[in-house]
């Protein structure tokens, strides 16, 4: 086993507050995800959560893998010994550290592989650059780590770099996408998301719902070819189609900058002053939509999106938008660094794991707080839910 620690070159871009079964099989469950997630349920979500299965989980994952929920992993005590007593490092590669999703990732990873004895020697934010990933990859490998978690930002463009990584033997764990021509337990030991279907279909259910199966509504979605917005998209055009035939997608407009939402959205409600509900893809551009909204005196066009940050959580509590799906981003690194651990030890892993989807809205918003970030609800969310 390797035994050794590098100095103290330590390179930390600091992130700042920030995103089965197979698809024959999607029809039979998709109802089910969402009727599990009802405020009725709201007090057995925990024991749900533990519960969960593979009929739970409506992803697949990047190569059309059923799941693994991701509470089936697990190491012995004997196993996780002998991993402290290797002396191994790891290095995280994120896409983007400019939101509360890639933070509470972090947060998992980083306390998972404490528990593993694993030191994290970079954490590394490309700021959705595909040029500086590859960069960042190239950096964290002369530091000879024995494990780099990642997301690709672009699935295509990083291929080459992650494969130079996989053939100086360092270990491969992928958040939510793979590089294009990967193959599971042999390019990289596993994928973990969240279930992104899931979400999707909450997201449409919470407008559906709200709308009593009759309206006009827009999607503000992100253009570009990622593996699990993409997803997102799909399931909540296919359940708005399917459960709710009576409400029309009116507009679709894509964004590449999540920053300049409010412009997109403005245009929208400008062409489409009859609107009555807009699904975000997920909680910045969401952010930017409710702005504008705000700005053109508009605050009946309903809103849902995915992930629960910090300003769309307030926003929950105070009931101007509707809900959300929300991922499990701690329990997501979590599993991450678990994986991780499987690797060190020759321990068979799943191709793709999932942590399930969470319907959030005003009647569980502290709960589903806890849930996703593993911490009390703060004090500003429990004031702005008592008004």
């Amino acid at each position: 086993m390797k035994k050794r620690r590098l100095p103290a070159l330590i390179i930390v871009i600091t992130l700042l507050s920030l995103t089965a079964c197979s698809p024959e099989s999607r029809e039979a469950v998709e109802s089910t995800v969402a009727d599990a997630q009802t405020p009725a349920t709201i007090a057995n979500e925990s024991e749900s959560q533990e519960a969960a299965t593979t009929a739970s989980i409506l992803s697949t994952g990047p190569n059309g893998e059923a799941a693994t929920p991701a509470t089936e992993l697990s190491l012995t005590e004997e196993e996780k010994e002998e991993i402290r007593d290797g002396g191994y490092t790891a290095a995280i590669c994120f896409h983007y550290g400019g939101n509360d999703w890639s933070s509470s990732q972090l947060e998992g990873l980083k306390a998972t592989f404490e528990d593993l004895g694993i030191e994290i020697v970079a954490t590394t934010d490309a700021n959705f650059s595909a040029e500086q990933q590859v960069a960042d990859i190239e950096t964290v490998m002369a530091l000879d780590p024995d494990i780099i978690v990642a997301i690709p930002v672009d699935a295509t463009s990083t291929a080459d770099a992650f494969m130079r990584a996989k053939e100086a033997g360092i270990k491969l764990v992928f958040m939510d996408n793979v590089p294009e021509g990967f193959t599971a337990g042999k390019d990289y030991v596993s994928c973990v998301s969240a279930d992104n279907y899931g979400n999707g279909v909450i997201a449409a259910d919470l407008i559906g719902e709200a709308l009593n199966g009759e309206g006009q509504i827009g999607v503000i979605y992100y253009d570009a070819d990622f593996f699990v917005t993409n997803q997102r998209l799909e399931a909540f055009e296919a359940t708005m189609a399917k459960k709710y035939p009576n409400i029309e997608i009116v507009s679709k407009l894509g964004f590449q900058d999540e920053n300049a939402c409010d412009v997109v959205a403005d245009a929208m409600i400008t062409q489409n002053p009859d609107i009555d509900a807009i699904f975000a893809h997920w909680d910045i551009p969401c952010e930017g939509t409710l702005s504008a909204l705000r700005a053109a005196g508009r605050d009946d066009v309903l809103l849902s999106t995915i992930d629960l940050g910090n300003n769309v959580a307030k926003e929950i509590a105070e009931g101007t938008i509707l809900g959300l799906g929300a991922q499990l981003p701690y329990d997501q690194g979590a599993a991450e660094a678990t994986l991780a651990g499987y690797a060190l030890r020759g321990k068979d892993a799943p191709d793709y794991v999932a942590v399930p989807a969470k319907r959030v809205d005003q009647s569980n918003i502290l709960a589903a707080y806890e849930d996703v970030y593993h911490v009390s609800a703060p004090e500003w969310l429990a004031k702005a839910a008592e008004n």
